[in-house]
C-alpha cells in the first residue's frame, strides 16, 4: 500500500529519520546519523527490532541521506510505498505560519531564517536539497517548530526594545517545540474531551526545554524567544538571565560577546551548574549517591520550569490541565514532583504514588485528589505530526 512518509530531521551535527506508514501510526524503520562533521560519524538503522550501524566515509548530511536511499533500495517494498517526505524545520520566522509544500521559494525562506537559527536552518536547507536530488518526483513538505506560536498576541511576542528593530529586522519572540505542542494539544483533546476549549499548560522538557500556554487549542505564550536560548534552564543552555552577564563574562574572561554567548548556549544549564553532565539520568544517579551539585542543578531546573509555567499561564483564563512531555518530562518522576511542589500556590498537586509508578512511554494521569488542575504525562510524537501534515498537503 502506497502511504509511507519519510520523515527527516536534520540537526547541526545529526540527522534523525523515520519511515511511517498507516497514516503515521506504524514506524517501519527509524534511525539516526550522528557525529556528522567528524571522522567518527555513523548511521544507525532500527528495523524489525534489530539495529545495524553503517560508518560514514564522509560524515555529512548528503552522505547520511544517501545511506537512507541505499537502505531503501535494498528494501524495495518500503521504497515503493513512499508517497512523500516531511522535513522538520526549526525556524520559519514570520514567513511560515503553517506547514507547506516545498518549492524553491520555501527553500529561500528557510535560508533567510538562518540568521535566527545558524546551526539548524542551513542543515535543514541542505537536507531538503539532497532529498530532492535523491528522491526526484516525491513531493516534500516543511513543518516548522515556530509555526504553532504565530497565534501569540503582539504584547506577548514583541520585545520591549526600539520598535525599529522589529520593523526592520523582525527581532521578536518566535518560540519553538511547536510541533510537539500541537501534538499534545490534539492528543489531549482525544483523551480529555473538551480540553481544546480550556486552558492547558505544557512543559516540554528535554535537553532543550520550554513551556507553553495553550488557550482553546492555540498557543498564547511560550518561554523560548527569538532563539531557543530564552526561557528555562536546559541541558547546556542557561535560559533567561540578565543580558548584562554577556558583557560581564566577556570582560572577565577577555573574550568576545559571541564567545560569551557560546558559553551560555553550550556550557551552561544542567552541565554548567552540576559540572558533571547535561544528562538528567546521570545527574539523578549522582544525586542518589549524595552529590550535592547534581541535586542543586536539578532543583534549579525544576524551580525555573515552575516559574516559566506560571509566567505563560498569565495568558490563560483558567489552568485546567498541566502536561509533562519530552524525554525528561516523560521519564523523571523526581523533577515532576519538585516542579509541582513549586506550583502549590496555584493548587496544582500530583499524587506521589501515581507519579512514581507512571509507566514509561504511556499516557498517565498523575493528579492528586485535592488538585484544581489535571496533571498528565503524555509522550510527544513530532514524527506523527510531520507525517500527517505531509499526507494532508500531498493529498490536497
Amino acid at each position: 500500500m502506497k502511504d509511507s512518509i519519510l520523515v527527516i530531521n536534520c540537526g547541526s551535527s545529526s540527522l534523525k529519520f523515520a519511515i511511517l506508514a498507516n497514516a503515521g501510526q506504524t514506524t517501519l524503520v527509524e534511525g539516526i546519523a550522528d557525529r556528522l562533521g567528524s571522522s567518527e560519524s555513523s548511521i544507525t538503522f532500527k528495523y524489525q527490532e534489530k539495529k545495524s550501524i553503517v560508518m560514514l566515509d564522509e560524515g555529512n548530511h548528503k552522505n547520511a541521506v544517501t545511506q537512507v536511499k541505499l537502505w531503501l533500495s535494498a528494501h524495495s517494498d518500503i521504497e515503493h510505498s513512499l508517497i512523500g517526505i516531511g522535513h522538520r524545520v526549526v525556524h520559519g520566522g514570520e514567513a511560515f505560519t503553517k506547514s507547506v509544500l516545498i518549492n524553491q521559494e520555501v527553500i529561500n525562506g528557510i535560508t533567510d531564517c538562518s540568521k535566527f537559527a545558524p546551526l539548524h536552518n542551513p542543515a535543514h536547507a541542505k537536507g531538503i536539497e539532497v532529498a530532492f536530488e535523491l528522491f526526484p518526483g516525491l513531493p516534500q513538505v516543511a513543518v516548522f517548530d515556530t509555526a504553532f506560536h504565530q497565534t501569540l498576541a503582539p504584547e506577548q511576542f514583541l520585545y520591549p526594545i526600539p520598535m525599529s528593530f522589529y520593523r526592520e529586522h523582525h527581532f521578536r519572540k518566535y518560540g519553538f517545540h511547536g510541533t510537539s505542542y500541537r501534538y499534545i494539544s490534539q492528543r489531549l483533546a482525544q483523551i480529555s474531551l473538551g480540553s481544546d476549549q480550556q486552558g492547558v499548560l505544557v512543559a516540554h522538557l528535554g535537553n532543550g526545554a520550554s513551556t507553553c500556554a495553550i488557550n482553546h487549542g492555540q498557543s498564547s505564550d511560550t518561554s523560548m524567544g527569538i532563539t531557543p536560548l530564552e526561557g528555562l534552564m536546559m541541558g547546556t543552555r542557561s535560559g533567561s538571565l540578565d543580558p548584562s552577564l554577556i558583557s560581564f563574562i566577556s570582560h572577565a574572561e577577555n573574550i568576545s560577546a559571541d564567545e560569551a554567548l557560546d558559553i551560555l548556549s553550550k556550557k551552561s544549564g544542567l552541565l554548567g551548574v552540576s559540572e558533571i553532565s547535561n544528562d538528567c539520568r546521570t545527574l539523578e544517579e549522582a544525586m542518589a549517591s549524595g552529590d550535592q551539585r547534581a541535586k542543586l542543578a536539578l532543583d534549579m531546573f525544576a524551580a525555573r520550569t515552575a516559574k516559566h509555567l506560571v509566567s505563560v499561564a498569565t495568558t490563560l483564563e483558567s489552568i485546567d490541565h498541566l502536561v509533562f512531555t519530552g524525554g525528561i518530562g516523560e521519564n523523571s518522576s523526581y523533577l515532576r514532583q519538585v516542579i509541582c511542589s513549586h506550583l502549590k500556590a496555584l493548587n496544582i498537586n500530583i499524587d506521589s504514588t501515581l507519579n512514581e509508578s507512571a509507566p514509561r512511554g504511556a499516557e498517565y494521569d498523575i493528579t492528586a485528589n485535592n488538585s484544581n488542575t489535571t496533571v498528565w504525562v503524555i509522550p510527544t510524537n513530532e514524527e506523527l505530526m510531520i507525517a500527517l501534515d505531509t499526507i494532508s498537503l500531498i493529498q490536497h
